[in-house]
This record gives C-alpha cells, sequence and structure tokens, in this order.
C-alpha cells in the first residue's frame, strides 16, 4: 500500500489494540517524556507494531500541533493501526484514567483539603517519575539522533530551553530549519542510528501495511465540520441551559482557546491558565494552581489534564443554582472536552497530509531537527521536574539573555532524593516495568510519608 492508497482494514484487531491502548493508558505518569516513553517500550520495542523511524516520525509531526503530543501521538499510531475507530479508541482511552483519577482527586482536594496518606503517596510517585524521564531521554535520544549533528542540535535546544527561556515554538521553528539545511548539506542525516538499527528485531507490521487514506477537499471538509461542531456543541447547549454570562460558558470558551495556544506541552500554557484563573476569574486562590499541578503529575494521562483541576474547583466555589458538586463534575467534564476534541481534530485532518509527505527528504530533514529538539525538550522537562521534586525552594538568575531556574541547596528534600535513587536503580539497574517502579516508589512513599508524619 503506497501513501496514495486507502484502506479500512484493521492490522491489528481492534480490542487486541484496546487492550494495549487501556494498559498503555494506566502507565501514562510523568507528563509526555514518560509517556513517550511507554509508548516506545510497548508498541516498538515488545509488540514491534510500529518501527521506530516511523514512530519517531509520528511524534515529529505531533510535536508541531498544539496540545498535548503524547496524546496526540497515541491518536496517530492508533488512526495506523486501526484507522479513525482507532484513533478514537487510542485517543480517548489514553485520558481516560486520568480523567477518573483527577476527578477523584479534585473532590478529595475540595471535600478534605491535604491529607496525608495522599501526600505520602505523592512522596513516592513524583520521584519515581523523575527516573521514567531520564529513562525516556535515553530511549528517544539513543534512537533518534542518528547523527553528530542531531545530538548538537538536542543539545542547543536544551540549552536554550534551560539556561535561556527561549519560547518553545521559537526552538522548534529553529530546529526544523536547521534540520532542513543540514538535510541538504548531509544526505546521511535521516539515516537510523546503529543503536536503532541494531537493537531488537524488525516490526512485525510492515510500513506499507499501516493504514493510509487519500487527503481529499471533501473528507477535509466533512472531518472539520464534524470536529467543530463536536467541540463547541457542549458550549452552546450550557450557554441555552445556563446563560451565556454561566461559569461553564466561560471555562469552555476559555478553555477551548487555551487548547489551541498550548504549544509546547502544559508547562509552556499552564503560567497564562494561572494567571487567568486567579487574576480575572477567580476561579482558583494564589498557590492553588500548583496544588493542581502536583496532582496532575502524579495521575495518568497529560499532564494539560490540570485544566479539569481549575474548572472543578471554579465550578464547585460558584455553581450558579446547581449543586455544588453537580456544578463542580459538569465544569470539569465539559473542559476536559473542549481540551481534548482538538486534538483528535488536528490528527484526523492532518495525517493523511503528512503521510503522502513521508518520502519527502526534505521534510525529513526537517522532522529529524524537530525529532532532536524533542530530546532536548524531554531533557529540560527533566530538569524541570527534578528542581521542583527534589528541592523545596528554587531561585532565578537572570543576566541579559541568561535566564535559568537554580535550587537551593540547603532546601534539598532527602527522602524524595532516596526515593529517586530507588526508582533510577530499578528502572536501569534492574530493569523493571514503569508500573512496577511506580508502586514500588509508591509504597516507599507512603512508609516514609507516614513515618515522617508520626
Amino acid at each position: 500500500m503506497g501513501t496514495g492508497s486507502s484502506t479500512t482494514r484493521d492490522v491489528i484487531p481492534l480490542r487486541e489494540a484496546a487492550r494495549t491502548w487501556f494498559a498503555i493508558s494506566l502507565q501514562t505518569f510523568g507528563g509526555p517524556a514518560g509517556q513517550i516513553a511507554v509508548m516506545q517500550r510497548t508498541l516498538v520495542d515488545e509488540k514491534r507494531w510500529i518501527g521506530q523511524q516511523r514512530f519517531l516520525f509520528a511524534l515529529s509531526y505531533c510535536t508541531l500541533l498544539p496540545g498535548p503530543e503524547a496524546q496526540q501521538l497515541a491518536t496517530y499510531v492508533g488512526w495506523l493501526l486501526n484507522g479513525v475507530r482507532g484513533a478514537l479508541v487510542a485517543g480517548v482511552l489514553f485520558i481516560l484514567p486520568g480523567v477518573v483519577a483527577l476527578l477523584v482527586l479534585s473532590g478529595i482536594y475540595v471535600a478534605y483539603g491535604d491529607s496525608t496518606l495522599v501526600e505520602s503517596l505523592f512522596l513516592g510517585l513524583a520521584p519515581a517519575v523523575i527516573a521514567i524521564v531520564v529513562q525516556a531521554v535515553v530511549r528517544v535520544g539513543r534512537k533518534g539522533l542518528g547523527h553528530p549533528a542531531l545530538v548538537a542540535l538536542a543539545v542547543l535546544s536544551f540549552v536554550a530551553l534551560t539556561f535561556f527561556a527561549v519560547p518553545f515554538p521559537a526552538v522548534v521553528a529553529v530546529a526544523a530549519l536547521l534540520g532542513w539545511v543540514l538535510g541538504r548539506r548531509i544526505p546521511t542525516l535521516t539515516h537510523p542510528p546503529r543503536a536503532a538499527v541494531d537493537d531488537g528485531p524488525a516490526p512485525l507490521i510492515s510500513d506499507d501495511a499501516l493504514h493510509s487514506e487519500r487527503p481529499t477537499t471533501r473528507r477535509s471538509a466533512l472531518v472539520l465540520a464534524i470536529g467543530l461542531t463536536a467541540w463547541f456543541a457542549p458550549v452552546a447547549i450550557a450557554a441555552v441551559l445556563f446563560g451565556r454570562s454561566s461559569i461553564f460558558v466561560d471555562q469552555g470558551l476559555f478553555f477551548s482557546g487555551a487548547a489551541v495556544v498550548t504549544f509546547g506541552g502544559a508547562y509552556a500554557v499552564l503560567a497564562y491558565v494561572a494567571q487567568q484563573a486567579v487574576s480575572v476569574y477567580g476561579w482558583l486562590a494564589p498557590g492553588e494552581m500548583v496544588r493542581g499541578l502536583a496532582l496532575a503529575e502524579t495521575t495518568p494521562g497529560p499532564l494539560v489534564m490540570v485544566v479539569q483541576f481549575v474548572a472543578f474547583v471554579g465550578a464547585y466555589r460558584a455553581p450558579g443554582g446547581l449543586d455544588p458538586w453537580v456544578a463542580a463534575v459538569l465544569a470539569a467534564l465539559l473542559t476536559t472536552w473542549v481540551t481534548f476534541v482538538p486534538c483528535f481534530l488536528f490528527i484526523l485532518l492532518g495525517a493523511p497530509y503528512v503521510e503522502r509527505l513521508r518520502g519527502n527528504r526534505d521534510l525529513a530533514a526537517a522532522l529529524a531537527g524537530i525529532t532532536a529538539a524533542v530530546v532536548g525538550v524531554i531533557a529540560s522537562l527533566a530538569v524541570f521536574f527534578a528542581l521542583h521534586t527534589l528541592f523545596a525552594d528554587t531561585a532565578r538568575l537572570t543576566a541579559g539573555p541568561l535566564d535559568v531556574e537554580y535550587p537551593l541547596l540547603a532546601s534539598l528534600e532527602w527522602p524524595s532524593l532516596a526515593i529517586t535513587v530507588l526508582g533510577c536503580a530499578l528502572v536501569f539497574w534492574r530493569g523493571w516495568s514503569v508500573l512496577r517502579t511506580l508502586g514500588a516508589c509508591a509504597l516507599a512513599g507512603v512508609v516514609l510519608g507516614l513515618a515522617l508524619a508520626a
């Protein structure tokens, strides 16, 4: 099947694919780095449903889109395996456990406030995620950086993000441009690294057997019409039922807008969401955004799911004429809907066009540059996460273009450091799975947390 052909045949039975996506969804802790690592291990290394380079190609495209790239990557791969049905199943299952978990935790937060047991659980889970993120840097870097020029580009991306606070879209744009320039000068730039070629058997499903569709104007118009209707219909219904000035309409419109500007993942947009939620709308008190992020960090699914927490708390405190709990749940679900429906729209609309360009050398070189930048982004996220997990306090140094956050060593959290070491040992030395490592570290966190609180 070439790029111009079309098929509706499932290359993997949909029921088997659904079971695998659900298993992946239960392990998607720690933001995009950990989520990409889980999919890499399951789909490329273990199941061998998709080749390494095809996986990285899809990742590079998803990195260009607004919204959570890991969820969009799952949707894209689901489309490659099972068409539109596979895309919907993969994308929905990827976020479903996180929606349920964060809904429950948001309710606990509102009802009970701080909980020693929950905080102890977080004490174990958060450091474990550091080990998962580091593993993602190693895996993606080893298999995606096939030329020293790409390694240099990954390092430059890391430095730009970590030490100079360069906006993520600028890093990606420059990486794509440099990748294109390097590809014209270095013919072997897009060749897979030897480690990727030699590491493990070839995929069970060839690239030509994966799903594809011929992009047409009629298909694009249909996808766009259905996607836009699904996106905004709940907001319109809320306006009819509760009034145009209700909190549901405010949140639906605000988070719909946020969904299309979230380039760079959750961290890139959280500052804006926090400022609006606290200062403009009054949905949260100062400091509560950090608590919401802590909950999102330690539940499966994309970190941008923190917007569900914002909506839940805001609607609970300003329910209008509804019961506070009913208002909170409705607001949380509406916000989740308008945040993730665009992700499906972007993939289903764009994937057929991107697939037709997959053999284009210039595009491959540009995407190779973006893949290198992604490695730098994941490494930068690892540093960010380590700073805010291992240290209670940080400071910022700004001097000219330099803008770097650094830890205050006196605020080192020794229990978190100990569990981080445990997590790294289990992942890299013992070779434990992500889920098993998370379980062990969570248990260690509960024991340490309860002991320290006694």
